[in-house]
């Protein structure tokens, strides 16, 4: 009689219909501490933009698509048709409907959803301390932040969610009618204000990157006066989350996967391998960029430095950069001359940051050996003259800081710094200039220019040519030299000029170029020019056309439009 009672009041009710799906956890099984740092560490995890909504080729925290090909940093190697998308950006021939674009935002908005969990979820739970959960939403709201200020130098006009904004309360449709900018500035300011300065581990943000990230928010609107402060208290006495006091360090050590979290790094997005993911948590949105078909397995050329780059780094008889008229003369380069033909390389006076930037032939790439000339083992055609160095591993490291077990792809440990001190230094620098501390700004820029002085720190040759493994010898591996600024720059138009030739410099290649020329104002005519130098060995730049009003700003993708039921307006003349 019971089991019939039993049954019979269970048929009467749906609370069985009640359950929640397979593979989802409840606010009550995530509101306690554990769970808000489960959640967290999910936000943190698609800072490399791998295993969110949008992940893809092209897609990655360095922005190497967006920033630096767009930029003029580099060209989109392999065949025309290998990853199209690339090149329409490139060109500025993108619409809304190219799917580079609904990837990026579809990763970003997945981030900073996570992001809101972790703020709500706080709400909630009752196991830890009002400091302790401030500490937590300030992470969370640092995240926040940080994704929302990569969508916005993207498209400039989005759409700001807060934790409020979720499927339960029927509000996913928001416009992109409002400028974000203070409510970016406002998780910074309270990321700074809440986050400790020291971390348990160098990956989490602490207060001064979020100090450092608001000082850029405002450098971004032209806030001069309110960056200068932040960025004068960051020099004098920033540390990075181990306590590590803020300094430059030799400069190829930033891109060395075993000293690539040092004194330099403010907020870097960390990769692991090696542990059982396939690769999948190395740097996954760098893998197809080494030197194509020649050293790292999986190198595909997609990275490919521009000959506009590497003229950038010719410097005069003080050791300083032509700022004006560096694309006048061509640094040698061996496009179309055969591995059959002997070659040298440049003898003129280089920066020595170009051969840590760029792999070029005739000179020791890492210890991989001497970049060598166009033969079966490397297509110029499809590679061109030069490969990208800063994001791939040495030869010694392989297995150990590479991934051993993944397919294809180079999937490495080296950390991407999203703010480095160098360019702390620099932003600094630009926000000296334009209010009028002249001397100051030549002092941040001689400062990050003199690194460079200690021959120590310059790519020497091989011990043994033939045998790359033994290391290097006393004897640089061209004609390098660096210069200081004698004086103070004379005025603010030569100031301006060499702060932002410097941030081309040093940043090269690490996906910033495009969104610092969209800020200065000067993309139209930077590009334009740099498409005319380079046509003529990559035809396809013949078609491009920047055209101001547009092009400063990628096309809000069409199919977040359409999901929108048109709550997202286009951006304006796409």
């Amino acid at each position: 009689m019971s089991v019939v009672t039993l049954v019979g009041a269970n048929s009467c009710s749906d609370n069985f219909l009640k359950v929640d799906p397979l593979g989802t956890l409840s606010d009550q099984t995530l509101a306690n501490a554990a769970g808000a740092e489960g959640l967290l560490i999910g936000a943190y995890s698609l800072l490399d933009k791998v295993g969110g909504a949008g992940s893809g080729n092209g897609i990655s925290s360095s922005n190497w698509v967006f920033g630096s090909i767009a930029g003029g940093d580099a060209h989109k190697g392999s065949t025309l048709g290998d990853v199209p998308d690339i090149v329409s950006v490139e060109t500025f021939a993108s619409n809304a409907a190219v799917g580079l674009f609904n990837s990026e935002w579809r990763v970003l908005y997945d981030a900073i959803q996570r992001s809101n969990e972790v703020l709500r979820i706080l709400e909630l739970v009752n196991d830890m301390t009002p400091e302790e959960k401030a500490q937590k939403a300030a992470e969370a709201r640092f995240l926040r932040g940080h994704f929302h200020f990569e969508a916005k130098k993207k498209w400039n006009n989005v759409p700001y969610l807060d934790e409020s904004i979720n499927y339960n309360n029927g509000n996913l449709n928001v416009p992109n009618t409002e400028d974000i900018w203070p409510k970016i500035e406002a998780d910074f300011a309270f990321a700074a204000e809440n986050l400790p300065a020291t971390q348990s581990a160098i990956g989490r943000a602490n207060s001064w990157a979020a100090k450092a990230y608001l000082a850029k928010t405002y450098l971004y609107q032209h806030k001069y006066p309110e960056a200068k402060p932040l960025f004068d208290d960051i020099i004098a006495n920033g540390t990075n989350p181990l306590g590590v006091k803020y300094d430059l360090v030799n400069f190829h050590d930033n891109f060395n996967a075993e000293r690539s979290n040092n004194a330099e790094t403010v907020f870097a997005v960390q990769f692991s391998v090696n542990d059982g993911s396939n690769g999948q948590n190395g740097n996954r949105g760098d893998r197809l960029n080494g030197p194509y078909n020649w050293g790292p397995a999986g190198g595909s050329g997609f990275f490919q430095p521009s000959q506009s780059l590497v003229n950038s780094f010719r410097v005069d008889e003080k050791g300083l950069p032509y700022l004006d008229d560096f694309n006048a003369v061509d640094v040698k380069n061996d496009q179309g001359i055969p591995s059959t033909t002997p070659f040298t390389p440049d003898e003129t006076a280089l920066d020595p940051r170009l051969d840590w930037t760029v792999g070029r032939r005739g000179v020791p790439y890492l210890d991989w050996g001497i970049h060598p000339g166009q033969a079966a083992v490397r297509e110029q055609s499809t590679g061109g003259p030069y490969a990208t160095i800063k994001t791939v591993y040495y030869k010694g490291q392989e297995g150990v800081y590479s991934d051993a077990t993944a397919l294809y792809g180079i999937y490495t440990t080296i950390s991407y710094k999203v703010i480095r001190f160098a360019d702390v230094l620099l932003m600094a620098a630009e926000v000296e200039v334009e209010l009028g501390n002249l001397q100051r700004a030549t002092d941040l820029v001689n400062q990050v220019r003199g690194r460079m002085s200690d021959p120590a720190t310059w790519v020497h040759g091989y011990i043994d040519n033939n045998t790359p493994g033994l290391g290097f010898s006393d004897v640089p591996a061209a004609n390098y030299k660096i210069g200081l600024y004698p004086t103070a720059f004379p005025n603010p138009e030569y100031a301006r000029k060499a702060v932002r030739f410097e941030r081309k410099l040093e940043l090269a290649m690490e996906g910033h170029r495009f969104f610092d020329l969209v800020r200065y104002g000067t993309v139209a005519d930077e590009l334009t020019a740099y498409w005319q130098k380079e046509k003529a060995v990559h035809t396809y730049l013949g078609s491009a056309v920047f055209q101001t009003g547009k092009h400063e700003y990628y096309p809000i993708p069409q199919a977040q439009i359409d999901l929108s039921l048109g709550t997202l307006t286009p951006n304006p003349n796409y």
